[in-house]
């Protein structure tokens, strides 16, 4: 099942850091950027947050799950979407953690 663009957009508002996140449709469903760096996944209307260290001292209960058949796990946020201050902190948590991305290659 797809995502409504009303639920990503709904996730992205929660957030914060106004016109820092930014999402990009992917076979139906979406991936979550924090500038350059995809953080998270919105996958039938559920939000995965990449796994990281910080993060899952940040959450303590953590809930993972794959976000489409064949994914690597990922951490499902589901009571605390409504949280703005705690989903912006783990935004800023995990996105500190993360790699840069890789350069692309030119074609």
């Amino acid at each position: 099942m797809a995502s409504d663009q009303k639920f990503v957009d709904f996730v992205i508002d929660q957030i914060g850091y106004s016109g820092q996140i930014t999402c990009k449709k992917m076979f139906g469903e979406y991936g979550l950027y924090f500038d350059d760096k995809l953080f998270a996944l919105v996958c039938d209307n559920k939000l995965f947050v990449k796994p990281t260290l910080s993060g899952r001292a940040y959450i303590i209960d953590v809930v993972e799950a794959p976000p489409y058949p064949g994914a690597k796990n990922q951490f499902l946020i589901e009571e605390q979407l409504e949280d703005r201050d705690w989903l912006k902190k783990l935004v800023g948590i995990t996105v500190a953690e993360l790699p840069e991305p890789k350069p692309r290659k030119k074609k």
